[in-house]
Protein backbone atom coordinates (compact mmCIF):
# COMPACT_ATOMS: atom_id res chain seq x y z
CA UNK A 1 0.00 0.00 0.00
CA UNK A 2 1.62 3.43 -1.00
CA UNK A 3 1.58 5.77 1.84
CA UNK A 4 3.60 9.50 2.06
CA UNK A 5 4.00 11.79 4.33
CA UNK A 6 0.47 13.39 3.73
CA UNK A 7 -1.44 10.49 5.33
CA UNK A 8 0.41 11.19 8.24
CA UNK A 9 -0.39 14.89 8.36
CA UNK A 10 -4.12 14.45 7.81
CA UNK A 11 -4.82 10.88 9.34
CA UNK A 12 -5.91 9.72 4.85
CA UNK A 13 -5.43 6.32 3.88
CA UNK A 14 -4.65 7.19 0.70
CA UNK A 15 -2.51 10.17 -0.53
CA UNK A 16 -5.24 11.61 -2.56
CA UNK A 17 -7.37 15.30 -2.58
CA UNK A 18 -10.88 15.37 -4.44
CA UNK A 19 -10.49 18.74 -6.40
CA UNK A 20 -12.85 21.47 -4.97
CA UNK A 21 -15.30 21.82 -7.93
CA UNK A 22 -18.00 24.52 -8.24
CA UNK A 23 -21.46 23.72 -8.15
CA UNK A 24 -20.07 19.77 -7.90
CA UNK A 25 -18.26 19.23 -5.15
CA UNK A 26 -21.07 19.12 -2.27
CA UNK A 27 -21.35 16.67 0.94
CA UNK A 28 -22.02 13.72 -0.89
CA UNK A 29 -19.13 13.20 -2.93
CA UNK A 30 -16.65 14.68 -0.12
CA UNK A 31 -18.05 11.99 2.24
CA UNK A 32 -17.75 10.01 -0.12
CA UNK A 33 -13.97 10.51 -1.01
CA UNK A 34 -13.56 10.76 2.41
CA UNK A 35 -15.18 7.77 3.23
CA UNK A 36 -12.79 5.74 0.77
CA UNK A 37 -9.70 7.23 2.70
CA UNK A 38 -8.87 9.96 0.71
CA UNK A 39 -9.68 13.95 1.53
CA UNK A 40 -12.93 14.54 0.24
CA UNK A 41 -13.39 18.43 -0.12
CA UNK A 42 -16.67 20.77 -0.08
CA UNK A 43 -16.68 23.76 -2.93
CA UNK A 44 -17.63 26.68 -1.42
CA UNK A 45 -16.96 28.55 -4.37
CA UNK A 46 -19.61 31.68 -4.35
CA UNK A 47 -21.62 30.36 -1.95
CA UNK A 48 -22.59 32.68 1.02
CA UNK A 49 -22.09 30.96 4.69
CA UNK A 50 -25.42 29.80 5.54
CA UNK A 51 -25.22 27.46 2.51
CA UNK A 52 -21.37 26.28 3.50
CA UNK A 53 -22.83 25.41 6.97
CA UNK A 54 -25.56 23.29 5.80
CA UNK A 55 -23.27 21.44 3.25
CA UNK A 56 -20.77 20.83 6.41
CA UNK A 57 -23.73 19.63 8.66
CA UNK A 58 -24.30 17.28 5.62
CA UNK A 59 -21.07 16.34 5.17
CA UNK A 60 -20.63 15.25 8.86
CA UNK A 61 -23.80 13.18 8.31
CA UNK A 62 -22.75 11.11 5.70
CA UNK A 63 -19.02 10.62 7.40
CA UNK A 64 -16.93 10.94 10.47
CA UNK A 65 -13.89 11.20 8.24
CA UNK A 66 -11.56 14.15 8.01
CA UNK A 67 -12.83 16.29 4.89
CA UNK A 68 -12.15 19.48 3.58
CA UNK A 69 -13.39 23.26 2.25
CA UNK A 70 -12.11 24.59 -0.82
CA UNK A 71 -12.50 28.21 -0.38
CA UNK A 72 -12.44 30.52 -3.45
CA UNK A 73 -10.53 33.75 -2.80
CA UNK A 74 -12.73 35.64 -5.46
CA UNK A 75 -15.47 34.74 -3.97
CA UNK A 76 -18.13 37.60 -2.75
CA UNK A 77 -18.63 35.74 0.29
CA UNK A 78 -14.71 35.02 1.00
CA UNK A 79 -14.54 36.65 4.56
CA UNK A 80 -17.76 34.85 5.42
CA UNK A 81 -16.90 31.62 5.28
CA UNK A 82 -13.31 32.07 6.26
CA UNK A 83 -14.76 32.52 9.30
CA UNK A 84 -17.45 29.72 8.75
CA UNK A 85 -14.39 27.24 8.55
CA UNK A 86 -13.44 28.43 12.07
CA UNK A 87 -16.70 28.50 13.37
CA UNK A 88 -17.34 25.09 12.14
CA UNK A 89 -14.17 23.26 13.74
CA UNK A 90 -13.22 22.55 9.55
CA UNK A 91 -9.89 20.81 10.13
CA UNK A 92 -8.75 21.85 6.10
CA UNK A 93 -8.70 24.52 4.11
CA UNK A 94 -7.79 24.04 0.11
CA UNK A 95 -7.49 27.60 -1.36
CA UNK A 96 -7.89 28.83 -4.49
CA UNK A 97 -8.37 31.90 -7.08
CA UNK A 98 -5.48 34.06 -4.98
CA UNK A 99 -3.58 34.60 -1.90
CA UNK A 100 -5.29 33.78 1.09
CA UNK A 101 -2.79 35.56 3.41
CA UNK A 102 -5.31 37.65 5.01
CA UNK A 103 -6.84 34.94 6.31
CA UNK A 104 -3.71 32.51 7.33
CA UNK A 105 -3.50 33.93 11.15
CA UNK A 106 -6.61 33.06 12.42
CA UNK A 107 -6.97 30.23 10.17
CA UNK A 108 -3.81 28.42 11.68
CA UNK A 109 -4.81 29.62 15.58
CA UNK A 110 -7.55 27.62 15.29
CA UNK A 111 -5.94 24.63 14.17
CA UNK A 112 -6.76 24.60 10.69
CA UNK A 113 -4.32 22.67 7.97
CA UNK A 114 -4.12 25.10 4.79
CA UNK A 115 -3.59 23.92 1.70
CA UNK A 116 -3.89 26.41 -0.75
CA UNK A 117 -3.25 25.67 -5.00
CA UNK A 118 -0.47 27.48 -6.54
CA UNK A 119 0.52 27.78 -10.17
CA UNK A 120 4.40 29.09 -9.81
CA UNK A 121 7.62 28.66 -7.42
CA UNK A 122 7.39 32.30 -6.44
CA UNK A 123 3.56 31.77 -4.84
CA UNK A 124 4.47 28.51 -3.59
CA UNK A 125 7.09 30.18 -1.33
CA UNK A 126 5.62 32.96 -0.37
CA UNK A 127 2.57 30.96 0.88
CA UNK A 128 5.24 27.80 2.58
CA UNK A 129 6.59 30.98 4.29
CA UNK A 130 3.23 31.75 6.00
CA UNK A 131 2.25 29.09 7.15
CA UNK A 132 1.01 26.49 4.96
CA UNK A 133 0.83 22.87 6.05
CA UNK A 134 1.17 21.67 2.17
CA UNK A 135 0.85 23.04 -1.47
CA UNK A 136 -0.93 22.09 -4.41
CA UNK A 137 0.97 22.47 -7.50
CA UNK A 138 -1.67 22.47 -10.37
CA UNK A 139 -0.91 22.10 -13.89
CA UNK A 140 -2.81 23.57 -16.84
CA UNK A 141 -3.50 20.52 -17.98
CA UNK A 142 -6.20 20.70 -15.11
CA UNK A 143 -10.31 21.63 -15.66
CA UNK A 144 -11.44 25.16 -14.47
CA UNK A 145 -8.86 28.08 -14.08
CA UNK A 146 -5.72 27.26 -15.30
CA UNK A 147 -2.17 28.73 -15.30
CA UNK A 148 0.57 28.21 -17.92
CA UNK A 149 2.87 25.88 -16.84
CA UNK A 150 1.92 22.22 -17.05
CA UNK A 151 2.35 19.94 -14.36
CA UNK A 152 5.00 17.99 -15.61
CA UNK A 153 7.11 21.70 -15.29
CA UNK A 154 5.33 23.14 -12.43
CA UNK A 155 5.36 20.05 -9.83
CA UNK A 156 9.43 19.37 -9.31
CA UNK A 157 10.20 23.23 -9.27
CA UNK A 158 7.92 24.06 -6.56
CA UNK A 159 9.22 20.81 -4.67
CA UNK A 160 12.50 22.10 -5.03
CA UNK A 161 11.57 25.05 -3.62
CA UNK A 162 9.92 24.42 -0.14
CA UNK A 163 10.29 22.36 2.87
CA UNK A 164 6.71 21.45 2.95
CA UNK A 165 4.88 18.34 1.32
CA UNK A 166 3.71 18.95 -2.41
CA UNK A 167 0.54 17.64 -4.11
CA UNK A 168 0.21 17.16 -7.97
CA UNK A 169 -2.46 18.52 -9.91
CA UNK A 170 -3.70 18.85 -13.38
CA UNK A 171 -3.09 15.63 -16.06
CA UNK A 172 -4.08 13.04 -13.46
CA UNK A 173 -6.95 10.18 -13.71
CA UNK A 174 -5.21 7.14 -13.76
CA UNK A 175 -2.39 4.89 -11.50
CA UNK A 176 0.39 5.69 -14.47
CA UNK A 177 -0.01 9.56 -13.99
CA UNK A 178 -0.14 9.01 -9.59
CA UNK A 179 3.31 7.56 -10.00
CA UNK A 180 4.72 10.04 -12.21
CA UNK A 181 3.32 12.68 -9.32
CA UNK A 182 5.35 10.51 -7.06
CA UNK A 183 8.70 10.31 -9.61
CA UNK A 184 8.52 14.38 -9.73
CA UNK A 185 8.44 14.46 -6.13
CA UNK A 186 4.73 14.71 -4.68
CA UNK A 187 3.60 13.48 -2.20
CA UNK A 188 -0.04 13.25 -3.11
CA UNK A 189 -2.17 13.93 -6.18
CA UNK A 190 -5.37 16.02 -6.11
CA UNK A 191 -7.95 14.83 -8.57
CA UNK A 192 -11.13 15.89 -10.69
CA UNK A 193 -11.95 15.80 -13.74
CA UNK A 194 -12.26 11.69 -13.03
CA UNK A 195 -14.87 12.09 -9.67
CA UNK A 196 -17.02 13.57 -12.04
CA UNK A 197 -18.27 10.53 -12.75
CA UNK A 198 -18.26 9.07 -9.22
CA UNK A 199 -21.81 7.40 -8.69
CA UNK A 200 -21.99 9.60 -6.11
CA UNK A 201 -21.18 12.92 -8.15
CA UNK A 202 -24.44 14.71 -8.07
CA UNK A 203 -23.07 16.37 -11.53
CA UNK A 204 -26.13 16.29 -14.19
CA UNK A 205 -25.90 13.10 -16.10
CA UNK A 206 -25.59 15.46 -19.25
CA UNK A 207 -22.71 16.82 -17.85
CA UNK A 208 -21.40 13.15 -16.83
CA UNK A 209 -22.18 11.82 -20.69
CA UNK A 210 -20.13 14.71 -22.18
CA UNK A 211 -17.23 13.52 -20.37
CA UNK A 212 -17.69 9.94 -21.01
CA UNK A 213 -17.75 10.88 -24.55
CA UNK A 214 -14.69 12.89 -24.84
CA UNK A 215 -11.84 12.89 -27.03
CA UNK A 216 -7.89 13.70 -26.32
CA UNK A 217 -8.26 17.17 -28.30
CA UNK A 218 -11.42 18.23 -26.78
CA UNK A 219 -10.92 20.49 -24.57
CA UNK A 220 -10.02 24.38 -24.97
CA UNK A 221 -8.75 26.98 -22.62
CA UNK A 222 -10.81 30.30 -23.11
CA UNK A 223 -11.06 33.82 -21.03
CA UNK A 224 -7.16 34.51 -21.05
CA UNK A 225 -8.24 38.45 -22.40
CA UNK A 226 -9.76 38.45 -18.89
CA UNK A 227 -7.12 37.48 -16.88
CA UNK A 228 -8.54 34.03 -15.62
CA UNK A 229 -8.50 30.97 -17.81
CA UNK A 230 -10.72 28.39 -17.99
CA UNK A 231 -10.24 24.69 -19.54
CA UNK A 232 -14.00 23.73 -20.40
CA UNK A 233 -14.78 20.96 -23.21
CA UNK A 234 -15.24 22.22 -26.91
CA UNK A 235 -19.19 23.36 -27.18
CA UNK A 236 -20.70 26.27 -28.39
CA UNK A 237 -20.46 28.10 -25.28
CA UNK A 238 -16.70 27.63 -25.78
CA UNK A 239 -17.25 28.82 -29.12
CA UNK A 240 -18.86 31.86 -29.00
CA UNK A 241 -16.77 32.75 -25.96
CA UNK A 242 -13.72 32.70 -28.01
CA UNK A 243 -15.33 34.57 -30.82
CA UNK A 244 -16.39 37.29 -28.57
CA UNK A 245 -12.31 37.39 -26.90
CA UNK A 246 -11.44 38.01 -30.48
CA UNK A 247 -13.37 40.54 -30.99
CA UNK A 248 -12.03 44.59 -30.80
CA UNK A 249 -15.72 45.93 -30.66
CA UNK A 250 -16.76 43.48 -27.14
CA UNK A 251 -15.88 44.94 -23.68
CA UNK A 252 -14.43 42.86 -21.14
CA UNK A 253 -17.87 43.38 -19.39
CA UNK A 254 -19.52 42.28 -22.09
CA UNK A 255 -17.76 39.12 -22.19
CA UNK A 256 -17.90 38.46 -18.30
CA UNK A 257 -22.09 38.67 -18.30
CA UNK A 258 -21.70 36.30 -21.18
CA UNK A 259 -19.95 33.52 -19.48
CA UNK A 260 -21.41 34.43 -15.86
CA UNK A 261 -23.50 30.85 -14.72
CA UNK A 262 -22.58 29.27 -17.85
CA UNK A 263 -21.24 26.86 -15.00
CA UNK A 264 -23.68 26.34 -13.28
CA UNK A 265 -26.10 25.72 -16.37
CA UNK A 266 -23.93 22.85 -17.13
CA UNK A 267 -23.39 21.03 -13.88
CA UNK A 268 -26.81 21.61 -12.59
CA UNK A 269 -29.39 22.02 -15.30
CA UNK A 270 -27.49 20.28 -17.25
CA UNK A 271 -27.22 22.52 -20.79
CA UNK A 272 -23.62 21.05 -21.89
CA UNK A 273 -24.06 23.14 -25.53
CA UNK A 274 -24.90 26.58 -24.23
CA UNK A 275 -23.10 26.31 -20.21
CA UNK A 276 -19.36 25.90 -19.79
CA UNK A 277 -18.24 22.10 -19.02
CA UNK A 278 -15.52 22.17 -17.24
CA UNK A 279 -12.95 19.21 -17.49
CA UNK A 280 -9.10 18.60 -17.69
CA UNK A 281 -6.91 17.20 -20.91
CA UNK A 282 -7.54 14.03 -19.06
CA UNK A 283 -11.31 13.70 -20.00
CA UNK A 284 -10.75 11.04 -22.70
CA UNK A 285 -9.12 8.75 -20.54
CA UNK A 286 -12.55 8.77 -18.44
CA UNK A 287 -14.35 6.15 -19.67
CA UNK A 288 -16.80 5.13 -16.79
CA UNK A 289 -19.09 6.00 -14.02
CA UNK A 290 -17.62 3.55 -10.59
CA UNK A 291 -17.99 4.71 -7.07
CA UNK A 292 -15.57 7.30 -5.56
CA UNK A 293 -14.20 3.88 -3.87
CA UNK A 294 -13.37 1.98 -6.88
CA UNK A 295 -11.96 5.02 -8.41
CA UNK A 296 -9.38 5.51 -5.57
CA UNK A 297 -8.53 1.63 -5.06
CA UNK A 298 -8.46 1.59 -8.85
CA UNK A 299 -5.61 4.26 -9.53
CA UNK A 300 -3.49 3.10 -6.15
CA UNK A 301 -3.48 -0.47 -7.55
CA UNK A 302 -2.12 0.73 -10.70
CA UNK A 303 0.26 3.09 -9.17
CA UNK A 304 1.91 0.57 -7.30
CA UNK A 305 2.38 -1.71 -10.04
CA UNK A 306 3.92 0.74 -12.49
CA UNK A 307 6.45 1.77 -9.45
CA UNK A 308 6.90 -1.71 -8.27
CA UNK A 309 7.99 -2.38 -12.85
CA UNK A 310 9.91 1.00 -13.20
CA UNK A 311 13.35 -0.45 -12.53
CA UNK A 312 12.82 -2.53 -16.08
CA UNK A 313 14.09 0.17 -17.46
CA UNK A 314 17.53 0.33 -15.48
CA UNK A 315 19.97 -2.08 -15.85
Amino acid sequence: MIKTPLCDLLGIEYPIFQGGMAWIADASLAAAVSNAGGLGIIAAMNANAQWLREEIAKTRQLTDRIFGVNIMLMSPFADEVADVVIEEGVKVVVTGAGNPGKYMKKWLAAGIKVIPVVPSVAMAKLLARSGASALIAEGGESGGHVGDLTTMALVPQVVDAVEIPVLAAGGIADGRQVAAAFMLGACGVQVGTRFLVAKECTVHQNYKDKILKAHDIDTVVTGKRLGHPVRALRNNFTKEFARLEQSASVTDEEIERFGAGSLRLAAREGDVKQGSVMAGQVASMVTKEQPAAEIIQEMFTQAEEVLKGATKWVK
